[in-house]
């Protein structure tokens, strides 16, 4: 197919010329190859490099032709270069050039005190900017008080409907498997010292005080608080947000009220509705396993249970709520205009509103030993 030689070495009297032809590129690498390991001894010093008869010539083709001249003892840096079209010199060169650039040094590695005080500032950075973003929220919730006509009903209910309806069946599911958990390990200490009955006990408490409010929090964070992540910051990467300020709407108003609103209202009803699967689910192992009938694990639950425990756990939810509303928004907004970065802040949120949820829910714990029961 190609019957043109590629390369033609030619002796004269006062030196050696090299020829240089047809089409020098990628695709034919390994014929170029095989032609300059072919080549016999060059005068290093009487060499004539001749491109005349060169058509096409890629940055692959210039490499190989640099290193293979240099592996027969010629200084590309002194060779002479005669009748090569201006785009192929300028290429040459180029090669060249990238091939006697200096390595990158290696990156000084960092000892763990410059570390220490990079997360330092880095926690800085973020709390300056959670800081900002609370006080925008909190001067678009206070622009709807004085006007409540500002806020989005229909936004309201939508949210309502995906943070709290739809949310049911898995809050459900997962504290009556929990409770029926629970109540199990619970039944198989208690039976060795035949004090049956109080099952109902610990699975009272431990269900209103920590397992229910803590699940309920865990479920929406993860499901609800990532979704909201992901839905803002999907619209900064598409322009939605510029397009809201570009019409005097406040994309606080319009995006993380409505969410924050939501998620606060729904989270305690989520929480009481897990405190009842809860409870059925650990009077459905007490039948069965202990031996205690339904009306008698409700009647112990009425005389066990008191209000304090329940409205505990129900006090914590909106807590819960406000923080993982916060961190999801706050990341949503901090999302880069790339499909990437969405992905590296819905992860955040879930991690830093689970971190938040247990730090809260030990704060609750260690400031409020009165609502024991």
């Amino acid at each position: 197919m190609h019957s043109e030689p590629l390369l033609r070495l030619e002796a004269f009297a006062d030196g050696q010329i090299l020829r240089l032809a047809g089409d020098w590129r990628l695709s034919r690498l390994a014929e170029l190859r095989a032609v300059l390991n072919g080549l016999p001894a060059l005068d290093a010093r009487c060499l004539r490099i001749q491109g005349s008869g060169l058509r096409a010539l890629d940055s692959a083709a210039a490499l190989l032709l640099i290193q293979g001249l240099r592996a027969h003892g010629v200084v590309w840096e002194e060779a002479r270069l005669q009748d090569f079209a201006p785009r192929h010199l300028g290429l040459l060169a180029l090669v060249d050039a990238r091939m006697q650039a200096p390595e990158a040094p290696p990156a000084a590695r960092m000892g763990w005190l410059t570390r220490l005080g990079g997360m330092a500032v880095g926690a800085l950075d973020a709390g300056r900017g959670m800081l900002a973003f609370i006080g925008h929220v909190g001067q678009a919730l206070g622009e709807i008080l004085a006007r409540p006509g500002r806020l989005r009903p229909r936004e309201l209910f939508t949210q309502l409907e995906v943070v709290g309806l739809e949310a049911l069946a898995i809050v459900g599911l997962m504290t009556f498997l929990v409770g029926m958990v629970f109540a199990h390990l619970l039944a198989t200490q208690i039976e060795k010292f035949g004090a049956n009955i109080f099952v109902v006990d610990g699975v009272a408490l431990a269900l209103t005080r920590e397992l229910s409010p803590m699940l309920t929090a865990i479920l929406v964070a993860g499901r609800s608080g990532a979704a909201f992540t992901a839905q803002i910051g999907a619209m900064k990467v598409t322009e939605e947000l510029d397009a809201i300020s570009t019409l005097g709407l406040s994309p606080y108003q319009v995006l993380v009220l409505p969410r924050l609103l939501a998620i606060v209202l729904v989270m305690p009803l989520l929480t009481f509705f897990g405190d009842l699967t809860g409870l059925l689910g650990s009077a459905l192992i007490a039948a069965q396993q202990l031996d205690i009938t339904f009306f008698t694990f409700f009647s112990r639950l009425k005389d066990v249970l008191s209000l304090k425990s329940v409205f505990f756990g129900l006090y914590k939810a909106p807590v819960f709520a406000v923080a993982i509303a916060l961190i999801a928004c706050r990341n949503g907004f901090a999302v880069s205009r790339d499909a990437r970065s969405v992905g590296e802040r819905t992860t955040a949120t879930v991690v830093q509103s689970l971190v938040a949820v247990i730090l809260i829910n030990a704060a609750f714990a260690v400031t409020s030993a009165d609502y024991a029961g």
